[in-house]
């Protein structure tokens, strides 16, 4: 079977490949490097590591300080703003702790494809020929979230919306099938009736009150509730005591806060006394029924069995499915018995779509911005945009198309795509300078090219002088047609080990204005400022035949 054919490319090494944290220049061919030992180094595009440090022209960008090289690796970013893909609605990041990641407006995703959901009225749509009469009106609620991919529907698990704005605020008061959740106000009312009627006795009922499963945010208010009460008794009991002294206010004293846990704290109906108090260190209970945040461990699974018997295997959750709930349990939007993790289809809920955020570039040496994009959502503009295709040439490499017929063996030899062994080949290099100044470049290249088939490379101009740049949407960022190469007589070949791929080690030189400043300008001259930029590039050539 043929190879398949090979469109030439050029990539370019980011020195942050390189292993010393400083940064150095990267090594250089023999003849062209100050440092004697990055001589005799020479860059291999077949190491492992290189796949990682190749990037093309196109995805690299530029330091005007530091006038080096940077990919996307070694760039650091910060969030200019969060938003929804959705609506494009902006998210303050003072909201996220708060509301997580998740859009709260009225953007869901379909649970059981993941497309997104769209709010529809439950009211047949009206007449077109009646829609300019006066009667006629848009359509009325009750309103659903339903996905035009798989046709799903909230009406699958029984929930409807009053109205088609403030989805999310509207799913926080429902359970699968409509009943309503309880909110933060009717807890509070809750526990404000409760404590108004419950008579306080000196020695409690020692067995705890048992009730039916507290949903996630009920748990957690209560348990909130306890614990604010038990430090505040146990602060007030003791003379001179505070919370820091308790070893409650930070975090890591957690032996400190368990030694509170006495023998005697963990039986509800045993209060400590005021002589007590006064004696010891202040003591917690545990919480001893529902309202003090009590969730007694349902371990009778047999209606969750019985649900999947008659659900069967269609009717069941797939991972992926499951895996996705995790967005409504951490939304608050979870069903409390299963807290997110559902076992049927007919149990998952709407997903709130995650929230994309457009984010700012700076240089890691010299926290430079290099890529800035505008902060509206809807803009897909840039303030800042330093791409490394404006500062340093773009390579364009093809075969070299000789006119006279005796001269066009190297042309014929990579007809067919192929580069023949043992037959010479030429190709053209073409360098196209992108800024307003003149350039000296100065190629090398190992005399024989690292990897298993191993090929003599010459280059027959290796110093050369590129012209300013006049217009620059004249710029060619794209390198050319050109054929491969591959050989014959070996079997066995990993993919890909058949092709010749170059190194050329690349140096640009050029002068620019040196920057304003006082004393660089002598007797009203200006002033020159020399630089320079040295980089491995890998040129893919061919494919070596096999014939």
């Amino acid at each position: 079977m043929a190879p398949p054919p090979l469109t030439p490319y050029t990539f370019i090494q980011c020195p942050c490949s390189d292993s010393s944290p400083a940064g150095p220049a990267p090594a250089s061919p023999s003849g062209l490097g100050s440092d004697a030992e990055d001589d005799d180094r020479t860059f291999d595009p077949r190491a492992p590591r290189s796949n990682y440090s190749l990037h093309p022209l196109e995805y690299l960008m530029y330091c005007e300080d530091c006038h080096q090289i940077r990919c996307p690796r070694c760039v650091a970013e910060e969030i200019v703003t969060y938003y929804c893909p959705s609506c494009l609605f902006e998210i303050p990041s003072s909201n996220l702790k708060s509301e997580g990641n998740r859009c709260t407006r009225s953007c869901f995703q379909c649970p059981i494809c993941i497309g997104p959901l769209a709010v529809t009225s439950l009211e047949a749509p009206p007449d077109p020929n009646l829609l300019a009469a006066d009667n006629a009106s848009a359509p009325s609620g009750p309103y659903i979230l339903a996905c035009s991919y798989c046709h799903w529907s909230s009406t699958e698990i029984g929930i409807k919306f009053d109205k088609p704005n403030g989805i999310y605020s509207q799913l926080q008061k429902v359970h699968n099938g409509g009943h309503p959740r309880v909110t933060a106000k009717d807890r509070k009312d809750r526990r404000k009736d409760t404590i108004s009627e419950t008579t306080v006795s000196s020695e409690p009922s020692s067995t705890p009150a048992t009730s039916g499963p507290l949903d996630t945010e009920t748990h957690f208010d209560n348990l909130r509730s306890f614990y604010t009460h038990q430090i505040s008794d146990s602060v007030s009991s003791g003379p001179g005591l505070s919370l820091t002294d308790m070893g409650v206010s930070s975090p890591s004293s957690l032996t400190r806060l368990m030694n509170l846990y006495t023998v005697n704290s963990l039986d509800p109906s045993k209060k400590p006394t005021a002589a007590s108090a006064r004696r010891s260190k202040p003591t917690f209970r545990e919480a001893a029924d529902a309202e003090e945040g009590l969730q007694p461990a349902d371990l009778d699974e047999s209606s969750a069995i019985q649900a999947l018997r008659v659900a069967s295997w269609p009717g069941t959750a797939t991972a992926e499915q499951r895996g996705t709930q995790e967005a409504v349990r951490l939304s608050n939007l979870a069903e409390p018995p299963l807290h997110g993790r559902s076992r049927l289809v007919s149990e998952l809920r709407p997903i709130p779509v995650l929230l994309r955020t457009k984010r700012s570039k700076r240089c890691p040496v010299c926290r430079h911005i290099i890529s800035k994009p505008e902060p509206k959502v809807a803009s897909t503009r840039f303030r800042i945009r330093l791409v490394a295709g404006s500062y340093i040439p773009a390579i364009a490499i093809r075969p070299l198309n000789l006119s006279s017929p005796s001269l066009s063996s190297p042309t014929a030899a990579a007809a067919n795509g192929l580069l023949q062994p043992l037959k010479p080949v030429q190709y053209l290099l073409t360098f196209t300078n992108p800024i307003f100044d003149p350039v000296k470049v100065t190629l090398a290249t190992p005399a024989t090219v690292p990897g298993r088939f191993a090929s003599k490379v010459t280059v027959l101009c290796p110093q050369f002088d590129i012209d300013a740049n006049t217009d620059v949407w004249d710029e060619a960022l794209r390198a050319g047609e050109a054929k491969k190469r591959a050989d014959e007589r070996l079997e066995g070949l990993k993919e890909d080990e058949d092709v010749l791929e170059i190194p050329m080690f690349v140096r640009v030189e050029w002068e620019v204005e040196a920057a304003a400043e006082v004393g660089t300008a002598i007797g009203g001259k200006e002033t020159r400022e020399r630089r320079e930029l040295a980089y491995w590039c890998v040129l893919g050539v061919g494919r070596i035949s096999q014939d």
